[in-house]
């Protein structure tokens, strides 16, 4: 995976942030978000989804070429305009506003090559902050390093690798991931599931690398709230 070296954040949260794109957004969902204390930033047309949500973007970023009416948007809020091409408007976003735990809603859904384009974005991005990417159905959690959480008993825990990486030991789930090696193209955790409720997931210390755990889009701000404690 190439490495990019990326300028220092245009702008930082230090509560949740929500990006949003222009896939499937389900903006009540949305609502709820910004109703919680989310951030608000339109990752070029999210911005126009933000807005058929009743709400307000505080910030657009991205080439502006999917925007309706980018003219429009003059001193209503902040445009971060970046002509470069070799990146999305969701990863324009990422390296340009910061904070510690985001949520992306409308990156996954209407197009397959988003959703790759997505992950791509935040295997890069998860070793220094959590992005949380929502669809119809799930809460796919990119991160590197511990986490625990607690889902009802029995439902659905899926760890994904987005590079690499060897599991130290899991605790509560059916089928343990200790010792384990995963890989994209070689090995996944999917559909594992939490035996009692409450699980651990401890990753070998020496192992950065990301991954994803995916749940149940009910736990979306148990997920959020545990990923913001965890700092």
């Amino acid at each position: 995976m190439q490495e990019r070296t990326n300028p220092p954040y245009v702008v930082e949260f230090e509560g949740l942030l929500v990006i949003v794109g222009g896939g499937n957004v389900d903006r009540q969902l949305l609502r709820d978000l910004a109703a919680s204390g989310g951030h608000l930033v339109g990752a070029d047309g999210g911005a126009d989804e933000i807005v058929a949500a009743g709400l307000m973007p505080e910030a657009i970023v991205g080439d502006l070429d999917s925007l309706r009416d980018p003219s429009s948007w003059i001193g209503r809020t902040r445009l971060i305009r970046i002509a470069e091409q070799e990146t999305t408007d969701f990863e324009k976003t990422l390296y340009s506003v910061g904070a510690p735990v985001t949520v992306a809603l409308g990156m996954m859904g209407k197009r397959f090559d988003h959703t790759l384009a997505a992950l791509d974005a935040v295997a890069r991005y998860a070793r220094d902050r959590i992005i949380i990417l929502v669809d119809d159905d799930d809460v796919a959690m990119a991160l590197s390093g511990p986490f625990s959480f607690e889902v009802d008993a029995g439902d659905r825990v899926s760890v994904h690798p987005l590079l690499p990486i060897k599991f130290k030991r899991s605790l509560g789930l059916k089928y343990p991931l200790d010792g384990l090696r995963l890989a994209p193209g070689e090995r996944t955790g999917t559909s594992n599931a939490a035996e009692f409720g409450p699980f651990s997931i401890e990753p070998d210390p020496r192992s950065k690398a990301p991954w994803l755990l995916i749940v149940d889009r009910k736990y979306l701000f148990g997920v959020a709230a545990a990923a913001t404690a965890r700092g």
